[in-house]
């Protein structure tokens, strides 16, 4: 695998203690290229939620490594100091919901992740810009999240995502809410924009409407992954 992207080894988790501990990830081993898009499937309780939570410096594993754009953020322990700029500036997020902030409008609701991460005001308006007209978005620049549509928000939320150029996406089930029509919409802006970006992106999906677009799956069950080819569906 090059220096980029997402690389998994042995990653485990444990819930509890004693006899009443849960193993919620047992032997999870995962590799994705920058530009890559694959797809994490699998039931409910198979372990898909904790995994992205793990990823995503949520929760602490309780053992394996995790190394994300080249940088070993996790081994036998944490190798980050500050997990909080960790998930800002390295690891975009997409959820089921754009969860956008209802008061700023859509170029604020984008510019904010750069902002934050300390870039000056003008900068951060500019990538965030880009980043819409990129997404086909950009006439809504002005408007406020209330007034987009269901596409239009979730395509605002990955523009948000990408803000601050990170090396990783995560997307949780972000096609959940979408009719076929706008569910593969979605992810052709996620394969567009990570080759676009250079960027690692891992869905998190039950839709069956998109499983057949990707050219690599990652089955869980059992707190194990499985790595099946996938359709790879032109889109």
């Amino acid at each position: 695998m090059a220096e980029l992207g997402i690389r998994i080894e042995g990653l485990r988790k444990r819930y509890g203690e004693g006899d009443a501990a849960v193993d919620a990830l047992k032997d999870v081993n995962m590799t994705v290229a920058p530009g890559e898009v694959i797809g994490l499937i699998g039931p409910s309780g198979s372990g898909k939620s904790t995994l992205l939570k793990c990823l995503g410096a949520v929760i602490e594993p309780s053992g394996g490594k995790m190394v994300l754009g080249g940088d070993a953020i996790y081994d036998e322990g944490w190798k980050i100091p500050d997990l909080r700029a960790l998930r800002r500036d390295r690891i975009g997020f997409v959820f089921q919901a754009p969860y956008l902030i209802p008061f700023l409008d859509v170029t604020d609701n984008v510019a904010l992740m750069p902002m934050l991460a300390g870039r000056p005001n003008a900068e951060a308006r500019s990538r965030a810009r880009e980043l819409l007209k990129a997404l086909d978005v950009d006439h809504r620049a002005g408007a406020q999240p209330s007034e987009l549509s269901g596409g239009e928000q979730q395509r605002v939320s990955i523009a948000r995502a990408l803000a601050n150029r990170p090396p990783v996406i995560l997307a949780d089930e972000p096609t959940a809410p979408l009719d076929s029509e706008r569910a593969l919409a979605v992810v052709r802006i996620l394969n567009q924009m990570a080759v676009q970006y250079h960027t690692a992106v891992i869905v998190v999906t039950h839709d069956e409407k998109i499983i057949p677009t990707f050219k690599r799956l990652y089955h869980i069950r059992d707190g194990r992954t499985h790595e099946e080819p996938g359709e790879g569906l032109t889109l």
